[in-house]
């Protein structure tokens, strides 16, 4: 009897279906970097075009003036245009007080960018976002400056941007696409660090309405 019932057993199994493998499941879409997506490349030379609310404006003339020369730009803070033999440090540079503009524009040929803040309304948390963003990046520098129409505005060479809160992505967004972006600005390869005895970082020249 013992046999009989382990003949249908072997039967049953012989009969039973073999179990199916798991069908191969769909590689998961990977997340787009929104932030990423903004790094310029020779078939992408100014992704900032794509930000919103850029203003874009290549400036005319990138001279040197005298030491103490008052340059009339058409914006504030300036984006470009004449300035100062002596460039300002952007070495990751957090400025406590408002620096004279024809230093900072030097830097932005250096291709810098320059975030600038209006110390009544961006502070606490707000600015030290901003703090982060920029200390110890090289090609970076951070400013109070009187009078801002906004917030923030980011300046780089030809480009500014502004903002109504630290929180804003286009910030990161703007630094993505154009600090250092060898397509945007006249001196490739420059440097940010001023030479010994040239700018003093911790009592920079005062800036001048």
């Amino acid at each position: 009897m013992r046999w009989v019932l382990g003949l249908c057993a072997v039967l049953l199994l012989g009969c039973a279906p073999e179990p199916r493998a798991p069908e191969p499941r769909a590689p998961e879409p990977r997340a787009v970097d929104p932030v990423a997506s903004f790094t310029p490349s020779a078939a992408d030379p100014d992704p900032s075009r794509r930000i919103e609310g850029i203003a874009i404006d290549p400036p005319a003339t990138s001279v040197h003036v005298g030491p103490g020369e008052q340059v009339q730009y058409t914006q504030r803070p300036p984006s470009g245009g004449s300035h100062d033999a002596v460039w300002a440090d952007c070495d990751g540079t957090v400025y406590g007080t408002a620096v004279r503009d024809e230093h900072m524009v030097h830097s932005l040929e250096h291709g810098a960018v320059w975030i600038t803040y209006d110390a009544a309304r961006v502070t606490g948390e707000a600015l030290q976002s901003l703090v982060d963003r920029v200390r110890g990046r090289g090609y970076t520098m951070l400013s109070p400056y009187p009078d801002l129409d906004a917030p923030i505005s980011l300046q780089s060479w030809g480009h500014q941007l502004t903002v109504d809160s630290a929180d804003d992505p286009r910030i990161d967004r703007f630094l993505r696409a154009l600090r250092l972006n060898q397509y945007t600005f006249p001196e490739p390869g420059a440097t940010c660090t001023t030479p010994p005895g040239t700018f003093d970082v911790a009592n920079p020249p005062p800036f001048d309405s």
